[in-house]
């Protein structure tokens, strides 16, 4: 019975990750276009006799880039660090916005390089081709004998922002030439936007006999 309520939880803190931001993002970003357009709309008509259906949308585009300039200066980002500081000490939010906020920052933000590379994995089973982004490499032991092995992160579409994490021996991932950005894209589009050819990238210089 322990395993139940343990898939339980699982299953509803996926879910949580999955639903809440994207609530959450629809809401500011609603209350913010009714903001504006409310504001600016009946101004503008006052002044031009003319309506303007799209100004709200509009100044909404410029509101979202102003906030990411003013954010990546110095003073902005000292009190996004403030705000973020007070927001993850709310015992109901930290683990959800900690958690999704590392990982969209490894798949879209400035710490994209998180991920290492773009790769393929045979998964669910042999024949069958997932892909995935490698996080980082390591060494396994396994029945005494000792394997290079990386560390795999399977997203899910056409949410990245959860998804599960494997481990797999070195000699089974293939490198695939694409980038971060454009495996993006290929797993939000539920494969939809694919390139033309999925070709394999040199592996990198791994001494596949080292055994420290």
């Amino acid at each position: 019975m322990t395993g139940i309520p343990a898939a339980i939880k699982r299953y509803f803190i996926s879910g949580v990750l999955v639903v809440v931001p994207g609530i959450l993002t629809f809401m500011v970003l609603r209350f913010l276009f009714e903001t504006l357009d409310g504001i600016l709309r009946p101004a503008l008509f006052k002044l031009t006799g003319r309506d303007l259906p799209v100004i709200g949308f509009a100044a909404l585009i410029l509101v979202i880039f102003a906030a990411g300039i003013i954010a990546r200066s110095y003073i902005g980002n000292w009190a996004v660090g403030l705000f973020e500081g007070w927001l993850v000490r709310l015992p109901l939010i930290r683990p959800v916005y900690g958690a999704a906020k590392q990982l969209l920052e490894a798949l879209a933000g400035p710490k994209m390089n998180a991920f290492k590379e773009v790769a393929m994995v045979e998964y669910p089973r042999l024949g069958m081709w997932t892909v995935v982004f490698i996080t980082t490499r390591t060494r396994v032991l396994v029945h005494g004998i000792e394997c290079p092995a990386v560390v795999a992160f399977i997203p899910s579409t056409p949410t990245p922002i959860t998804g599960m994490v494997i481990i797999v021996p070195e000699n089974q991932v293939v490198p695939l030439d694409m980038t971060i950005e454009e495996a993006v894209k290929f797993i939000v589009s539920g494969g939809v936007v694919t390139p033309e050819l999925m070709k394999e990238r040199a592996r990198p210089v791994t001494d596949a006999s080292d055994t420290r």
